[in-house]
């Protein structure tokens, strides 16, 4: 590998905002902020809106949409548009 081209790759927390889960990983992302984890130590943090503990796919809290539905309530709306 060539030096100096690489970013650094290093442990750090992203804090889940909507259900309060911390989960420590290693990113190359950077953060100012930071947290004492449960080992004693002291990492970046990143907060983030949505993750796999509280996105809806992953909960099975999924809202299931009509899209057919929709569609057929579109073209019911614009069957005459465009015709002259």
């Amino acid at each position: 590998m060539k030096k100096d081209i690489h970013p650094e790759y290093a442990p750090i927390v992203f804090n889940d905002l909507s259900s309060g889960t911390k989960i420590l990983t290693r990113s190359t992302a950077k953060s100012d902020k930071t947290i004492e984890w449960e080992d004693g130590n002291t990492y970046p943090v990143i907060d983030v809106e949505i993750s796999s503990a509280s996105h809806p796919f992953y909960t099975g809290k999924q809202r299931i949409l009509d899209s057919a539905g929709r569609v057929e309530k579109f073209k019911d709306r614009y069957k005459g548009f465009g015709k002259r």
